[in-house]
């Protein structure tokens, strides 16, 4: 069922209380040094402030241990950066989260304003999804908009008991969230055909879930990445010094059975004798790679072989590098994947994390359909498992 977005309900004169995924990287100075995710908010911002509503943003930043306040933590740059982003609108900033200022700060926002909370980990209700932190968050809003992918597997407060707290007030989705469940939900399980979903990274154990879900729906699994080593192992092959889970081979048996038909190991690897881009390097066959050497990076038959299923298939999605992506000459494997998605026309969903940094760092982003903004989130759902943060939401 579709939930209800933003621009469904009537805002005018209104309070949103929105939650938002600020969670940004900050450089020594507490200067930011990447704000996609702040700009990927801004239209359910703007649409809020362009029908005549007013917005309180809540959102978590790094790891604080919920005693108070940390400096390194505060959302002080973020709330500079939004109003960079949002001017003319004015933007304010409480330094608090339910606080004096927080609750003095809600009740003087004019509409067509924004306020944003400082960050909600400094409250130790946040993380413990305490109900009475929640309802003192939840008397801020009139209307609750979940806009934040990245957390949206979590049963963090501001994501599940503020919703709880609102019942019987209209709870949607942003557009983030919208476009997020539209493809890492509704596209996958109504795919075109064919439909191949690439998986890399680093172990087998990580991937489980999202193996076997994907394998109930997808004509073909491409594995990459350091987990390849694993299933290698699973056959007797040799992994020299490769990363690998010995303690998750009967599992690899396991999964190469049920998916005989639609697993796809890599033919070749690239591996070299240290981790370092000058190692010595040879590309030799799957499962024979030699003592002392370790498995960096598929090989360029497998990038063939997978990018020749990829120009083939109509829907991909694709979690996990299929080698050591911020290492030359170790990138060539993942950066042939990614061209070919890019190339093949088909809708293309890239996982968030490494794959989402990869697709930016090969200046591919703009040539795939969706680039996922939660790593998280987006390996749960691609497990099919249920978001209460979601759930609760109104249903269109």
């Amino acid at each position: 069922m579709a939930k209800k977005r933003i621009d469904q309900v009537d805002v005018a004169g209104k309070c949103v209380l929105m939650r938002v995924d600020f969670n940004v990287p900050l450089d020594d100075s507490g200067r930011i040094t990447d704000d996609r995710r702040i700009r990927m908010a801004l239209p359910s911002i703007r649409d809020v402030l362009e029908r005549g509503g007013r917005v309180v943003l809540m959102s978590h930043l790094g790891r604080p241990d919920g005693t108070g306040y940390q400096a390194e933590f505060s959302l002080a740059p973020v709330a500079r950066r939004l109003a960079e982003l949002l001017a003319p609108a004015p933007v304010h900033f409480a330094t608090d989260v339910v606080g004096e200022d927080a609750r003095a700060k809600v009740a003087a926002l004019s509409n067509g304003e924004v306020l944003l909370l400082e960050n909600l980990r400094f409250e130790a209700g946040e993380k413990k999804g305490d109900p009475q932190f929640a309802q003192q968050l939840a008397e801020f809003g009139d209307i609750y908009c979940n806009d934040a992918f990245g957390t949206c597997h979590r049963q963090d407060a501001s994501m599940v008991a503020v919703p709880e707290a609102m019942a019987g007030k209209p709870r949607v989705v942003g557009f983030l969230v919208a476009k997020e469940i539209q493809y890492l939900r509704d596209t996958i399980d109504h795919p075109e055909r064919p439909f191949v979903a690439i998986l890399g990274g680093a172990k087998v154990s990580d991937k489980i879930n999202v193996i076997k879900n994907l394998l109930q729906k997808c004509d073909n699994i491409l594995i990459g990445g350091a987990m390849a080593y694993t299933f290698y192992l699973a056959q007797g092959g040799q992994v020299g010094n490769s990363l690998v889970e010995p303690d998750k081979t009967d599992l690899a048996r396991e999964l190469l059975q049920e998916g005989r038909d639609r697993l796809v190991l890599p033919v070749d690897v690239h591996c070299g004798d240290a981790f370092r881009p000058d190692c010595n390097k040879q590309i030799v066959p799957a499962g024979q790679i030699p003592d002392g050497f370790e498995g960096l990076d598929i090989g360029p038959k497998t990038a063939e072989l997978f990018s020749g299923i990829v120009a083939r298939a109509k829907t991909v999605v694709w979690n996990g590098p299929m080698g050591v992506f911020e290492m030359p000459p170790f990138d060539a494997g993942t950066r042939a994947v990614a061209e070919a998605i890019a190339a093949s026309g088909c809708t293309s969903i890239i996982g968030g994390g490494d794959s989402a940094a990869a697709i930016e760092q090969f200046g591919l982003a703009d040539k795939v359909t969706h680039v996922s903004t939660g790593g998280g989130a987006s390996l749960a759902m691609l497990e099919g498992k249920p978001f209460r943060a979601v759930e609760l939401l109104d249903d269109v």
